[in-house]
């Protein structure tokens, strides 16, 4: 099973974001008391890093989508929604390109709590895929990392 988990949590000070990642994991952690525009971006700087990882791919109408895609390189992109009222989050996916947009009065707590389900359903749909030390894991894989 392959899962991308966000939390909320008490980091170090000046810390907004980091990451881990495992076998089937990516676990983001976002700072409990940064405000929308602080962890949005923070995050885009922590998505292009473990991007720049190479472990997670987009398979977009059957071509493979990594960060080294020449046309199209594969990125997540965090943004403050224009919307007001706004959904906590909502997620555009396109080739090369996840679009995640947060209301501008969302806590952490509730930005994770919003986005982790959103984020199981995109992973469901089947067009990704992690490279973990020689083996692809995708949403049916078996045995994935836990929490």
């Amino acid at each position: 099973m392959l899962r991308a988990v966000y939390e909320a949590a008490d980091l170090e000070p000046g810390v907004i974001s980091n990451w881990r990642e495992d076998r089937g994991l990516l676990q983001i952690s976002v700072a409990r008391h940064a405000t929308p525009q602080q962890f949005t971006r923070s995050l885009n700087r922590t998505l292009a890093d473990v991007l720049g990882g190479a472990h997670w791919y987009q398979v977009w109408r059957g071509e493979v989508i990594s960060v080294a895609s020449p046309a199209c390189p594969l990125r997540v992109h965090f943004q403050i929604s224009e919307f007001n009222p706004a959904p906590l989050v909502e997620i555009r996916e396109r080739k090369g390109l996840v679009s995640v947009h947060v209301s501008p009065i969302a806590t952490a707590d509730e930005f994770a709590h919003a986005l982790n389900p959103a984020l199981e359903e995109l992973l469901a749909g089947g067009q990704w895929f992690q490279l973990w030390q020689g083996e692809i894991l995708t949403a049916t894989s078996p045995e994935a990392a836990l929490v």
